[in-house]
């Protein structure tokens, strides 16, 4: 099983597939860029399973974020 982990030695504690010093952040911003699952896996040497593990500790962390007045922009 796949974990994402923060370690304050490793990219400043931001949260990393474990493992690797791949950061959540950098995989969902290649998503959000356009990239396919293939060209993220070539480009950081990860694997299906590490994308699909970033997605699911996003979707936990938004799905535990409280909702103020916050205006969305596009």
């Amino acid at each position: 099983m796949v974990e994402i982990v923060l370690n304050k030695k490793i990219r400043f504690g931001k949260p990393t597939i474990k493992g690797t010093r791949v950061t959540v952040d950098e995989v969902l911003g290649a998503l959000a860029g356009g990239m396919s699952f293939d060209a993220i896996e070539k480009e950081y040497a990860i694997k299906r399973a590490d994308i699909l593990a970033v997605l699911k500790y996003a979707t936990k962390i938004i799905s535990e974020e409280k909702i103020g007045n916050l205006a969305v922009t596009q």
